[in-house]
């Protein structure tokens, strides 16, 4: 009944975060490179007749990368997203999106002035109707095609430099489990050549500002698509876990008793279809995923090479990671050592920080864990456990942040692998962002943590309840001490009142006080005596 009720709304709401806007799929936009589509509330471009934003050219930085990539124009991720547009919609103020339709991350309201803060919770935490609205919705964003958006399904030189579009619809799940794909696939070189060591969102500084960016995305569209501007992704703390326990039918599904690698029947996701997952097919063909179904999810969680992660990550490992004050260190990549980014990912010890290619901890470990779908980087993202995952992950991010403090210049300016310099933008988002915007709290961007908000509390009893068992000790002597003082002033002042009497009485005309009187005084006194 729920889902029922959930797509009836489907088409009230326009979707507005995600890749390839629609309005500008075409050979015209593509040949022009640009993209402003108009903004439905004054027909202009990007609402400018509304004041909203305004199409403007697309200024690069010019911060030199690191080594890792050793080409130059071979790939239309390199400086995002110059191969595709050149001009797009520059939103004034708290607007956002592609036409500067929306509004940033923390406002609300008409003309986006409201701002809220929304708190992501324990799923454990989570009502039952909450929980089952959380499915819901994530079943309808699986069956709903997304109106604004479309995927490429060639480069864009396959695309004869956009004189022949190439682009597929998609449903509004597989739009985000596409952009994680993309961003992470491998550089396609021509014939049958290909370069592995490229990923604009993992394995260097961009790991973390790109994943707090993509859930907030896909957090937006959901509030849109179903009309619930309260919606939050809930998190999963795996913290300590012997198993997987989220992985039963009432949350994300159990195990099959008769496959062991797929989902039980009566899960909500048993008769889902993953896309973007035979990367090796993509590679000999030299194309790119084009959304086609290619099987059910799968998941044995437990099942996987123990000896490259012995175990799910502990409090103590989280605490380790937590310590650490470097941002990021040496080659900015998966051999950083004592790198909070690179630890926290887990190409890095949780125990000593030194970068360790035989092991896979923290971050890594819950993927391998999965033993699955979630397993493979670029199609990871069909498993919706991926969502609470890396809500944690952002929450153990945000915790760093508040702990430490540290300046926007900490990230990295120059020299990070390919894209992940602090200007660059974030692949393959339209609108823009960049890696240092979110290099900020998640106060600022509208959202913070049930566990975090509890921790603080914590933290400021804690500090708070030394005073407040002293002051219970010395509140009967702070109590006779009033009373004492009270009666020495009541004394003190009667006899002040009766000398300046005798006095007053002795006082020449031209000296004595204009107002005689108490009542005298009414008229003048603004506050009255307690």
């Amino acid at each position: 009944m729920l889902l029922a009720a959930l797509c009836c709304l489907l088409w009230s709401f326009r979707t507005s975060t995600g890749h390839f806007p629609r309005a500008c799929a075409s050979s015209k936009s593509l040949m022009e490179k640009e993209c402003c589509p108009p903004w439905s509330g004054d027909g202009s471009p990007c609402g400018q007749l509304s004041g909203r934003g305004a199409c403007q050219d697309i200024v690069l930085s010019n911060a030199p990368f690191g080594p890792q990539f050793p080409f130059t124009g071979v790939d239309d991720r390199e400086s995002w997203p110059s191969v595709f547009y050149n001009r797009t919609c520059q939103c004034f103020g708290n607007f956002m999106g592609f036409n500067c339709g929306n509004c940033k991350f923390g406002f609300w309201g008409r003309n986006c002035t409201e701002k809220r803060l929304l708190v992501r919770k324990n799923i454990f935490d989570l009502s039952v109707p909450e929980k089952n609205k959380f499915l819901a919705y994530l079943t309808l964003a699986k069956h709903t095609t997304s109106p604004d958006y479309v995927i490429p399904t060639g480069t864009y030189g396959q695309m004869s430099n956009g004189s022949t579009p190439m682009f597929n619809d998609i449903n509004i799940y597989d739009l985000f489990v596409w952009m994680h794909y993309y961003v992470s696939r491998d550089t396609l070189l021509g014939g049958s050549e290909i370069w592995k060591d490229i990923d604009f969102a993992h394995e260097a500084p961009g790991f973390l500002p790109w994943h707090r960016l993509f859930l907030l995305l896909w957090e937006q569209e959901i509030q849109k698509l179903t009309g619930d501007e309260n919606f939050t992704i809930p998190y999963w703390d795996w913290r300590d876990a012997k198993s997987c326990d989220i992985c039963t039918d009432e949350y994300m599904g159990g195990r099959n008793p008769a496959n062991p690698n797929l989902l039980s029947p009566a899960s909500f996701f048993s008769s889902w279809q993953i896309v973007c997952t035979r990367l090796e097919e993509y590679n000999s063909r030299q194309a790119l995923c084009d959304g086609t179904p290619e099987g059910p999810l799968l998941r044995n969680p437990g099942n996987h090479d123990k000896a490259r992660t012995p175990r799910l990550p502990s409090s103590a490992d989280v605490e380790f990671c937590l310590s650490l004050t470097q941002y990021e260190s040496d080659s900015m990549d998966k051999a950083a050592n004592f790198s909070f980014r690179n630890t926290l990912e887990g190409f890095a010890s949780p125990l000593t920080g030194i970068a360790d290619a035989s092991q896979s901890s923290m971050h890594n470990a819950l993927h391998i864990y999965m033993n699955g779908t979630m397993s493979q980087v670029p199609g990871s993202a069909n498993d919706p456990i991926f969502l609470l995952h890396h809500a944690f992950v952002d929450s153990i991010f945000e915790q760093w942040l508040r702990r430490h403090h540290p300046l926007q210049e900490v990230y990295p300016e120059a020299n990070a692998p390919i894209g992940h310099n602090r200007e660059s933008y974030m692949v393959p988002f339209i609108p823009l962002y960049r890696n240092g915007d979110f290099f900020i709290s998640s106060r600022d961007l509208g959202y913070d943590y049930s566990n975090l908000q509890e921790s603080e509390r914590d933290i400021f009893q804690d500090y708070i309840k030394p005073y407040l068992e002293q002051a219970s000790r010395i509140w009967p002597w702070l109590i006779g001490a009033a009373v004492v003082g009270c009666v020495v002033t009541a004394v003190l002042g009667g006899l002040t009142s009766l000398f300046c009497r005798r006095n007053r009485k002795q006082l020449p005309e031209e000296k004595q006080p204009l107002l005689m009187e108490k009542e005298d005084y009414h008229s003048l006194l603004y506050q009255t005596h307690l």
